[in-house]
C-alpha cells in the first residue's frame, strides 16, 4: 500500500538530506517522497537529485507561502491512500511507517489517523529552550483515548504533531487541510477540524526525533498567539457549547499579553475568560501570581 510522504522545506539544505533518508530507510518500502521546495533561495533542487531514489518527487513553489502552504501543494500531487509528514529538520524512528501501518488492521474503520510521541532535543517539558534540554511529547500520562471527547480534548492541548502520525487519505473532506493564513499553531487548527470528522489513535512509542531550530516556529510566541486568535475566531461555534474550553484558551491569551507588557488586554482576555467560566476563578486566584503567568500556551508539540 502506497504511502504519501510529504516533506515541505524552506532553505534548509544543511539538514534535509538527514531528514530525507529517515523516510526512504523506512522499513516500508511502498511510499513516494515528495519534497516541496517553498520558494527557498538555495538550491534546494541539486541537494534532493543527488539522493538519487526514484520514489523521490521534487515539486517547487514559485513564492514562499509557509509550511501550511506547502504541505497542502504535497497533498495535492500525493497519490498514495496514506498521507503522512515530515520536516525537514526531523527524523524519522526506525519502523515508523510499518508500525503504524499495521496498526490501522488493529484499530476501528472509524480511526482516520494514527499517531505518536516524538523526542525533542531542544527545549524541556515545562518549554524551556536551550542546549542540553530533552522532552517526550506528548505526555504519555494523558493519552487521547477512542471512548473519550477527542474534539474537547484538543480544543485546548494539541496532542498532534504531524510528523508523528499517519493519515489516511479520505479522514478530512476538505481539499486543503491546513490553514495558509495561519503562520503558526496551523497543525492545532487542523486537528480540531479533523477531531471533528474522524477519530485519532494514540500510541505513546516515541516515532521521531525533533530539533529545535533557530528558525523554529515554536520558538515564536507573537507567531503562536497569532495562531491560537485565530483558532477562536474560526471555531467560534464549536466553542459556543464548550465554555470550559474557550475559558482555558482565553486565559492563554491574557497571559501572553502580560507577559509581554499588554496589561490592559491581559485584564481584557482574563476577564472575559472568567465570564464564559466562572469557576475559573480559583484558578486565577491561586495562580495569579505565580503559575498563570508561567503557563503556556498549548501550542504544537515541536
Amino acid at each position: 500500500m502506497t504511502i504519501s510522504v510529504i516533506l515541505p522545506t524552506y532553505n534548509r539544505s544543511g539538514c534535509l538530506v538527514a531528514a530525507m533518508n529517515s523516510v526512504l530507510a523506512q522499513s516500508h518500502e511502498d511510499l513516494e517522497l515528495i519534497v516541496v521546495d517553498d520558494g527557498s533561495t538555495e538550491d534546494i533542487e541539486s541537494v534532493v537529485r543527488e539522493v538519487g531514489d526514484q520514489r523521490i518527487r521534487y515539486v517547487r513553489r514559485a513564492r514562499n507561502g509557509g509550511a501550511a502552504a506547502a504541505r497542502n501543494t504535497g497533498l495535492g500531487h500525493a497519490k498514495g491512500e496514506y498521507i503522512a509528514f515530515q520536516d525537514s529538520d526531523d527524523l524519522w524512528l526506525p519502523g515508523k511507517l510499518q508500525k503504524q501501518f499495521a496498526l490501522f488492521s488493529s484499530v476501528p474503520s472509524h480511526v482516520g489517523v494514527v499517531t505518536g510521541a516524538k523526542i525533542i532535543y531542544g527545549r524541556d517539558n515545562q518549554w524551556n529552550y536551550g542546549p542540553g534540554r530533552v522532552a517526550y511529547a506528548p505526555n504519555p500520562g494523558g493519552r487521547l483515548r477512542l471512548d473519550e471527547d477527542q474534539l474537547g480534548r484538543l480544543l485546548t492541548e494539541n496532542r498532534i504533531s504531524l510528523q508523528n502520525a499517519l493519515f489516511r487519505k479520505n479522514c478530512i473532506p476538505d481539499t486543503e487541510w491546513f490553514d495558509v493564513c495561519a503562520r503558526a499553531n496551523e497543525d492545532w487548527d487542523f486537528a480540531i477540524r479533523l477531531a471533528q470528522h474522524t477519530s485519532i489513535y494514540e500510541d505513546p512509542d516515541p516515532v521521531v526525533l525533533g530539533f529545535i531550530s533557530t528558525d523554529s516556529i515554536s520558538t515564536n510566541g507573537r507567531k503562536q498567539i497569532i495562531g491560537l486568535l485565530r483558532i477562536l475566531k474560526k471555531n467560534r461555534e464549536v466553542l459556543r457549547g464548550r465554555k470550559k474550553q474557550r475559558s482555558l484558551m482565553l486565559i492563554d491569551v491574557g497571559r501572553y499579553f502580560y507577559t509581554v507588557g499588554k496589561t490592559k488586554r491581559a485584564i481584557r482576555f482574563l476577564a472575559a475568560a472568567l465570564k464564559e467560566y466562572p469557576p475559573h476563578v480559583k484558578l486565577l486566584w491561586s495562580t495569579l501570581l505565580k503559575k498563570l503567568f508561567r503557563r503556556r500556551p498549548q501550542r504544537a508539540q515541536a
